[in-house]
This record gives structure tokens, sequence and C-alpha cells, in this order.
């Protein structure tokens, strides 16, 4: 069974209904902002990352199957994904974004299913079901 990119991963640490609001958020190669939001819904949870200066103060979504730890303890998500796949997702408008199922898709295209194209952080291979051939920075419309 393929695990849902909108689903925390069983290995991921997640306690259902636990509030990660504030979380720092740390991708494979270094800090990338704090939770301001996210979402426990089956088949549609997701943090909401604030990333300060980081990329000019933007908000960006990651599905939860990005999520590859939670220590409550330190109050730390760890992401598999790089700063650059982050910085190169498709913008983020919570106005226009939270709740739209053709946003999620594309989101999910450009994230691809954790291990479909054989590596984490990768942006899936053409052919792969639940993935695409998406070029970092400019995703499909």
């Amino acid at each position: 069974m393929t695990e849902n990119i909108w689903n925390y991963p069983a290995s991921a640490g997640h306690t259902p209904n636990a509030d990660l609001t504030g979380y720092k958020v740390e991708a494979t190669d270094g800090s990338i902002g704090k939770v301001d939001k996210h979402s426990n819904d089956v088949g549609s949870q997701y943090i909401v990352v604030d990333t300060g200066v980081w990329i000019f103060g933007k908000e960006v979504l990651l599905p939860a199957g990005t999520i590859t730890g939670i220590d409550a303890e330190a109050k730390t998500i760890q992401v598999a994904r790089t700063k650059d796949e982050i910085k190169s997702a498709p913008e983020f408008d919570k106005e226009k974004h939270l709740g739209d199922a053709g946003y999620h898709e594309q989101l999910g295209t450009y994230y691809g299913t954790p291990g479909a194209s054989g590596a984490p952080g990768t942006h899936g291979t053409p052919g792969t079901p639940g993935t695409g051939p998406t070029t970092p920075g400019r995703p499909m419309i």
C-alpha cells in the first residue's frame, strides 16, 4: 500500500490531535521556520510554515507525508525536503488555497509520494502513480 502524501507517516511520531503550532521546522539542510497552522483531518493533513525572513516572510504549506519526525519535547518537526525544494514549491496563499482540492493536487504532484521515485526528496518519476514530471519552480497549471 502506498502512503498518502496528505497523511502523517506512521513513523513520524505524530500524536492525533496534538497542537503543532509554534513548532520549529527543520528541512534536511536547515531551519525553515515555525508552524503557523496545521490540519489533523485524515486525508488532508498538513502544516503551514511561517518562513519569517527566510523567503521574504512567506508561508508554505507542506503535506504531512513530507514529515519524517516530530519531537514533542523539543517542539521540532523534521521534513524530508531541502530548503530549495520548499522554496520552489507552488506559491501558497491562505486566502485562496486552504481547502482548495486543485491546489492540494498540485502540491501532491510537486512533492510526490514519499519513496515512489526511489528516494525521499525527489519530485517523482513520470509514469509513477501519484507523482508527476513537475520541474522544480515550474508548477503544472
